[in-house]
């Protein structure tokens, strides 16, 4: 899923070097430090389409920060987030990010 990398990228996640595992570890809350706990994902292990643990942190991102709050999609956002399906505000959340990135070109 070319999103699920683009949601990554966003929250500051990168490949690790001469891998293509991503290290999660410290971005997600739900990725904890354990044993049994997976750290490192494939790009199409990610779970930002299907898991609000994964998408809340996204929305959290874009919540907390000011730079982000005044795009029209955030609004967007903040108004489906506490009614919507997952699948509508990942949608949203992808469109955010799209146009924010095309902002900062």
């Amino acid at each position: 899923m070319n999103n699920n990398k683009l949601i990554a990228e966003f929250m500051g996640v990168k490949p690790i070097e001469g891998s293509t595992e991503y290290e999660m570890y410290g971005v997600l809350d739900c990725i904890e430090d354990g044993v049994d706990e997976q750290h490192f994902f494939l790009e199409e292990q990610f779970l930002f389409h299907t898991s609000w643990d994964w998408l809340m942190p996204v929305v959290s991102k874009i919540a907390r920060d000011e730079e982000y709050f005044e795009n029209e999609f955030s609004e967007r956002l903040f108004d489906i987030v506490p009614f919507g399906r997952i699948e509508e505000v990942y949608e949203v959340v992808v469109e955010f990010i799209k146009t924010y990135n095309d902002e900062r070109q």
